[in-house]
């Protein structure tokens, strides 16, 4: 299982009620079943990635994030989790209050497109940054949002959203970064709750 999903199953209750966003092959969905006793579904919109989690025996449903939440009710899940995936849905603004109506808390996980060889290649070459966290270039990237940890930041607070939890990690998931993340960090790691009324 890759190192990011790792971490992300370190964060989830044993026994909880987990949708997945952008599941892809099921590995988390898979792995929290039988770590955690987790009862997952998966959203994905790949259908090959969709076959393969049905011959793996997760639960998943096609289907594009782009088109929304709104086939599941209020509070259907403990933890909604979207993993690297925030940046390239068209409206990820409104993607986490669905997510936070449905699902009590939720994980998310992005790229940090203000870190510093992103800033120099953008300086220095005049060029659309390409690095190990963001390895697309411009024309073929599924990524049209590109935000820094200070923009999300700048979005959760302006929902009213709490951050539960929150740590930034290189590009080989293994450090974490604690001195000026923004400029440094690769990764983030958000888990969110509910906006207090």
């Amino acid at each position: 299982m890759r190192r990011d999903l790792e971490i992300i199953a370190d964060l989830v209750n044993p026994g909880a009620r987990v949708l997945d966003l952008g599941c892809g092959d099921g590995d988390l969905l898979r792995h929290l079943a039988t770590a955690k006793g987790v009862n997952g579904y998966g959203i994905e919109k790949d259908a090959a990635e969709v076959a393969i989690c049905i011959r793996a025996g997760v639960n998943v449903i096609e289907h594009d994030l782009d088109d929304g939440l709104t086939r599941f009710p209020d509070s259907s899940f403990d933890m909604v989790v979207m993993t690297e995936t925030l940046q390239a849905v068209a409206a990820p603004d409104r993607l986490l209050d669905e997510m936070l109506r449905i699902g009590e808390e939720c994980i998310v996980t992005f790229p940090n497109f203000g870190h510093w060889r992103c800033r120099m290649q953008l300086a220095s070459r005049g060029r659309m940054p390409v690095a190990r966290h963001i390895p697309h270039s411009w024309f073929d990237t599924p990524n049209i949002h590109l935000c820094t940890f200070r923009d999300f930041e700048e979005l959760v607070t302006g929902k009213g959203l709490p951050i539960i939890e929150r740590f930034v990690v290189d590009a080989t998931y293994e450090k974490r970064v604690r001195w000026i993340p923004n400029l440094f960090g690769t990764i983030a790691f958000y888990r969110l709750g509910r906006a207090r009324p």
